[in-house]
């Protein structure tokens, strides 16, 4: 399942989380893009920073527009696993507004360790208090980061900030820098109630050889 949680980047366009995302991969490394969409993030860290990327995607449109933007793609369903890729085959992996959508979650996050010494996530924060506001309310939140009803929601894992931090934890990730987000506009102030969307930048756990 890649389904996302927001609408696509606009063609020619790139949203400020993905422009957060591209500040923090390396020039010149291997990238691959899990749940890689219209590979808007791929070709652009491909043509400013020298990158070479590899995306996974399952929607055929999406896979299309992929390879127009000449972004390497393989598609397939994340949840059947990354097998096909070595460990540490990838200096940066990344799960852009995908997290949520996973029936596994401990599980991606294990092998995407696995595959890259870096990782990088992106999620909507379900603490934003428009949130609790529509469920105090008896309502479950409809918002333009989740614009689904509770009844079509292809969301199954929603959790705050400090759910995640407390799941990195335990897995042995290592975060190293967090930026949040209300719509496009990037605030650092009062992030858990504030922020739409939040996105991570972490060094995997180590390998059991390593």
């Amino acid at each position: 399942m890649n389904k996302k949680s927001v609408l696509r980047p606009n063609q020619g366009k790139i949203r400020p989380d993905l422009i957060r995302i591209a500040s923090w991969v390396r020039e010149n490394t291997r990238v691959l893009d899990l749940g890689c969409g219209d590979g808007a993030l791929l070709a652009h860290v491909q043509n400013n920073k020298g990158v070479t990327g590899v995306g996974v995607e399952i929607e055929d449109e999406h896979v299309i527009t992929c390879v127009e933007k000449g972004v390497e793609v393989i598609q397939q369903n994340l949840e059947d696993g990354l097998a096909m890729f070595d460990d540490r085959q990838f200096d940066t992996v990344v799960l852009s507004q995908t997290l949520q959508a996973m029936k596994n979650t401990e599980d991606i996050l294990r092998e995407m360790s696995r595959v890259a010494r870096y990782g990088i996530v992106s999620f909507p924060n379900f603490g934003h208090w428009t949130h609790g506001w529509s469920i105090l309310n008896g309502r479950m939140p409809v918002t333009g980061q989740m614009p689904y009803q509770w009844y079509n929601t292809p969301n199954i894992h929603l959790c705050t900030l400090h759910d995640f931090e407390a799941l990195a934890a335990q897995l042995g990730i290592k975060i190293l820098d967090r930026a949040t987000f209300n719509e496009d506009d990037e605030i650092s102030f009062m992030p858990s109630w504030r922020s739409t969307l939040a996105v991570y930048h972490f060094e995997s756990a180590p390998l059991s050889r390593e």
